[in-house]
């Protein structure tokens, strides 16, 4: 019987040893393989940032995070549309020439793929400020040819409703149009343009 026992207490003891381990071992190598995977705050960070554009009313600003930078979504009003062309002699790049402040599909008047829709990245192009949206038309601190868009109170940079750069302010280019595509008539994606 004592023989009987011996063998039964060292496979228990063989097999409570094994398991110890077993676990031991998945503690020590469980942070190293998490540790390869991106975090959710990484993912995050650099993933798609998707919009519902239903709840943006006609005229209004809304803000989001694409990257730790703020993107601007602005459903421009007809009138606001129809002003854009008459800012053009005012503005240091009016045709949006330099590509590398738009994708080609932002490279028009609008700066967008959708008229209605501005989408722009809410750092200015000059010390990195955030420019507040000022949609009002002539302002008196802003002046009587104001149409409305973006004032930078840093250094007093201005841009028109589509983003576009003011001559003989501090900032020398456009705001930043990221790339971004509709899903459908109320959802942006930002973040990817690979449909069109």
């Amino acid at each position: 019987m004592t023989g009987i026992r011996q063998l039964s207490r060292r496979k228990f003891l063989i097999g409570a040893s094994s398991t110890i381990t077993g676990v031991g071992v998945g503690a020590l190598v469980s942070p190293f393989l998490l540790s390869m995977s991106p975090s959710a705050r990484a993912l995050a960070a650099g993933a798609p940032v998707e919009v519902n554009l239903s709840k943006i009313a006609e005229g209004q600003l809304l803000t989001t995070v694409w990257r730790g930078k703020p993107v601007w979504i602005v459903h421009r009003t007809a009138s606001m549309l129809q002003a854009l062309p008459s800012n053009d002699a005012s503005l240091r790049d009016p045709t949006s020439a330099l590509a590398e402040q738009q994708p080609s599909y932002a490279q028009n008047p609008h700066r967008s793929r959708e008229p209605k829709y501005a989408v722009l990245i809410g750092i200015c192009t000059h010390l990195g400020c955030s420019p507040s949206y000022r949609p009002e038309l002539a302002p008196a601190d802003l002046g009587a040819t104001w149409k409305g868009g973006w004032y930078c109170p840093c250094h007093g940079s201005r841009f028109d409703l589509a983003g576009r750069v003011y001559k003989n302010v501090p900032a020398a280019t456009n705001l930043v149009v990221p790339p971004y595509y509709f899903i459908n008539e109320h959802t942006l994606l930002i973040g990817e343009d690979a449909a069109a």
